[in-house]
């Protein structure tokens, strides 16, 4: 990189019901910093973030009332600072396309070796995850049987399978269907026409019915 050369800066910050009143001084942060583009990514309730649910899923006003601090920011940001923001699924009518389909576009490979389509994969029941030091990762992607796993749509289940938009959000997240219904096959609940949509709503009605309370998070117990 020659002398001079400019590393464009993203700054990319995760929301939840705690933080969410403070997306304007988020926003005034990254102009402080002279960032080119700023993600404001509401949480997706996976993991660790679903255990602590209760105390990060925001209210509709709550997310609306972010929401339009950011669209204001975008609009007078423009050509100096991209402003994203990312809505939970739990707040969309259809889900995101997970890691644009499941072994379709990405992979990533963990700390200790193995060889992933998504983040949480591995707590996924009945995969088996090969890992690069054992298989060449070009083998890996083309014939193990975890990344055929979801790949494609011979796996999907009704509506996905008869759904217009089945090759846009390819059914949803796999590990959001399997950590609210205990099936990875599963339609992504986050999606309306699925038959467990419930499960979304019901939280939804919870964050709208409790309110704000002081951060109390359950946290990981790392053991030496």
């Amino acid at each position: 990189m020659g002398q001079g050369a400019r590393v464009a800066l993203t700054l990319n910050v995760v929301l939840h019901r705690q933080n969410l009143a403070r997306v304007a001084e988020i926003i005034a942060l990254a102009e402080s910093l002279s960032v080119d583009r700023l993600e404001l990514a509401n949480t997706q309730y996976l993991a660790w973030a679903l255990e602590n649910r209760s105390a990060l899923l925001p209210s509709q006003a709550e997310l609306d009332a972010a929401r339009e601090i950011a669209k204001a920011a975008k609009v007078r940001l423009k050509g100096k600072i991209e402003v994203l923001f990312v809505l939970p699924d739990y707040y969309s009518d259809r889900p995101k396309a997970c890691m644009s389909g499941w072994g379709k576009r990405y992979l990533l490979v963990s700390p200790d070796g193995l060889a992933l389509p998504c983040h949480l994969a591995h707590t996924l029941p009945g995969l088996s995850f090969d890992n690069v030091q054992d298989r060449p990762l070009d083998d890996i992607w083309h014939h193990s049987a975890a990344f055929a796993a979801f790949r494609g749509e011979a796996w999907m289940p009704e509506p996905c399978k008869s759904c217009d938009r089945r090759e846009l959000d390819f059914g949803g997240c796999r590990c959001q269907a399997f950590h609210l219904t205990g099936n990875a096959a599963a339609t992504d609940p986050a999606c309306t026409l699925s038959p467990q949509h419930a499960l979304i709503t019901e939280a939804r009605v919870a964050a709208r019915a409790t309110p704000l309370i002081p951060l109390g998070l359950r946290y990981r117990e790392f053991r030496r």
